[in-house]
């Protein structure tokens, strides 16, 4: 795991690959409780019978579960020890090219894109793309923006 204690240290490593974090398996018990936190009952994700007859040949995890992942797996990766605070800003260019079928393992692979000044302190960009093992095509691709303050 790569840790950044300073903000010279996270610009020396714009353009950086940080490598990738360990798999996880992507069971129905979490699309469940996902779907539960959010409401979001839709038939894919937690039908089994249904989504046997559906176009994945099964339920598939929502893009937005996946998305959210994204720290925790990143967090396997790497972790930012600067000081001052550290604000998630937002989220840039998400896309979900592929599905992710229960049962699948997933991991995210991580490069620092960008740092750069603002008023308040840094902003540093990250690449993430989350793959599917033994699938050619990712599940997702985002740019997360982080603020880091003095």
């Amino acid at each position: 795991m790569k840790v950044f204690t300073t903000f010279e240290e996270l610009e020396q490593a714009a353009g950086e690959d940080l490598g990738s974090s360990e798999w996880v398996t992507i069971d129905q018990r979490r699309v469940n409780q996902f779907a539960d936190a959010t409401g979001d009952h839709q038939w894919i994700h937690v039908d089994v019978e249904r989504a046997k007859e559906g176009p994945f040949g099964g339920t598939i995890a929502h893009g937005y579960l996946t998305l959210s992942l994204v720290p925790w797996l990143g967090s396997q990766v790497f972790t930012l020890q600067t000081p001052g605070a550290k604000l998630n800003y937002g989220v840039n260019k998400v896309r979900f090219p592929n599905p992710v079928r229960v049962g699948s393992r997933i991991r995210v692979h991580v490069k620092i894109a960008t740092v750069t000044d603002i008023p308040a302190g840094k902003q540093l960009t990250v690449q993430h793309t989350i793959e599917i093992d033994g699938e050619e095509k990712p599940a997702c691709v985002a740019e997360t923006v982080v603020l880091l303050l003095p």
